[in-house]
């Protein structure tokens, strides 16, 4: 089994002293797993953390950029400002982007592209709210996000990175049963097979409420590649217990 990736969403959280402080104990808690791991901060930390990262197995993410590649977008930044500072991944369509930005699957999609064309992962998230859940619109919703994304990317598609987050387990403390995880993994992954060669080689990523506590089971699925993880990457022990969890599974 591949490595999966565990990628720390740290949202609006931080400050320069705890941001060095948990990184340092993230780096040293690292050696000798078997996982991919990183960490998604804001914006104004990107350079401090890229500096504390730079001799370690921890990636770089933003969590968010522009959809254009320069202009009169007065707070924006672009993939190629992104480029500079050496950032591996950014998130694109996060929930909370899509529900508080009004961002579009239009929008998401033209975020991703801008991001592979400067080398950058996109981190491309889907997922549903509690309301489609309960009428039976996942699938439904999940396809229509992802259809745009392919339909942008065309033979691309197969260079992102996906994350399945159901919008009602995130920051909830409600999280998607292992069996219901894998489910909509196995509907992304054979849609995904309909537009890129090797669909196995894109890492789909859960994320919603993934914790020490129920990461091994969910890690466990066979469609499962990964966590996007919110509150538990804010905590070293809890963070490196997931990795822990990813790695255990990767031997």
């Amino acid at each position: 089994m591949s490595k999966k990736l565990i990628a720390g969403n740290w949202k609006m959280n931080g400050d320069l002293a705890s941001n060095q402080a948990l990184l340092e104990q993230i780096a040293k808690g690292l050696v000798g797993l078997n996982a991919h791991a990183a960490v998604c901060v804001p914006a104004i930390y990107l350079a401090q953390v890229q500096a504390l990262c730079a001799n370690t197995e921890i990636a770089v993410g933003a969590q968010d950029m522009s959809q254009h590649n320069s202009g009169a977008y007065t707070g924006e930044i672009s993939a190629n400002m992104l480029k500079e500072l050496n950032v591996r991944y950014a998130i694109v369509g996060h929930s909370e982007r899509r529900q508080y930005h009004f961002e579009s699957d239009q929008t998401v999609a033209a975020k991703a592209k801008q991001a592979l064309a400067n080398g950058i992962t996109p981190i491309v998230c889907v997922g549903e709210t509690l309301a489609e859940r309960q009428a039976g619109q996942t699938q439904e919703v999940v396809k229509r996000q992802l259809s745009v994304v392919i339909h942008e990317l065309a033979h691309c598609a197969g260079e992102i990175v996906l994350a399945y987050e159901p919008v009602w387990a995130i920051g909830t403390g409600l999280t998607a049963t292992p069996e219901q995880a894998q489910e909509v993994h196995a509907s992304l992954r054979a849609q995904l097979a309909l537009a890129v060669k090797h669909p196995e080689r894109v890492k789909i990523l859960y994320g919603g409420s993934m914790n020490a506590s129920n990461a091994a089971q969910l890690l466990a699925q066979t469609d499962i590649d990964g966590g996007l993880i919110g509150g538990a990457s804010l905590k070293a022990p809890d963070f490196l217990a997931i990795l822990g969890a990813a790695s255990a599974l990767a031997k």
